[in-house]
């Protein structure tokens, strides 16, 4: 086992991904580690949006990956391989389990986890990803202006472990990532693709230029989420370049 291989548990902290930045500047910390929390005081999202979790109530995590092998042109498939493992994870207790690119998690039109990656690019080498992880477990009000939060609690109406739903994850993530380092590149965006929120379907967007009609169909090596227009063009996007309209 790589990820759960060790895990350092501290009750409150600002952020799971910094203090794995910390760790990883002393030099010395075995792949795989998993920094978990109770509760984030600055918990972090994608382009500085902030994470919303209730004390005690949701899984908080950061995993310390050292994928060397990968090239920095094809970092993109860590987060694949991390969404996968969290739909992995739900897919043990409920269904319509999707991932809205790039980075959330959704259980039908409701967002239950969202990722951050964090990666250390040296020269021509990843030298070090932290793949940081918030995912509603037993949350039942949400008092941020998120739009559309949702907790496995208020799914299915069960109270769930957080330390056995920890080694449950943990396990799914572990054997994604081990994709990844197999280089299975071709299987984990097969996956990643069929799992793609409002795949194949017509829907409103939002670009630059204009609201659009449009249907996601792909998403290129480099991480651009490829979107097919009723001309037949299909263009590429990359993050914060295009908008759904929910």
């Amino acid at each position: 086992m790589i990820i759960g291989s060790n895990i350092i548990f501290i009750g409150n902290l600002p952020s799971t991904n910094t203090y794995a930045g910390q760790l990883i500047r002393t030099g010395n910390i075995q792949e795989g580690t998993i920094i978990h929390t109770n509760y984030q005081s600055a918990g972090r999202g994608q382009v500085g949006n902030s994470w919303e979790s209730e004390d005690g109530k949701n899984l908080l995590m950061s995993i310390i990956l050292n994928p060397a092998t990968i090239n920095p042109a094809d970092q993109f498939i860590i987060s694949m391989a991390v969404s996968l493992g969290i739909c992995d994870f739900l897919n043990r207790y409920t269904d319509g389990c999707s991932i809205k690119w790039p980075n959330d998690i959704y259980v039908k039109n409701d967002k239950i986890a969202g990722i951050l990656i964090e990666n250390t690019i040296i020269g021509d080498k990843l030298e070090y990803c932290v793949a940081g992880i918030g995912l509603n477990l037993n949350q039942q009000k949400f008092m941020s202006n998120a739009p559309n939060p949702v907790s496995l609690k208020l799914i299915t109406g069960s109270e769930y472990d957080p330390e056995k739903c920890l080694s449950q994850l943990s396990a799914d993530l572990d054997l994604r990532y081990k994709q990844v380092i197999s280089e299975e590149f071709a299987q984990i965006k097969m996956d990643y693709t069929l799992k793609l929120f409002r795949l194949n379907n017509w829907f409103n967007f939002r670009d630059q230029e204009a609201v659009f009609v449009g249907k996601i169909v792909s998403v290129a090596d480099n991480g651009r989420l490829k979107v097919e227009r009723k001309s037949g063009s299909v263009k590429e996007y990359y993050f914060k370049e295009i908008e759904y309209i929910l």
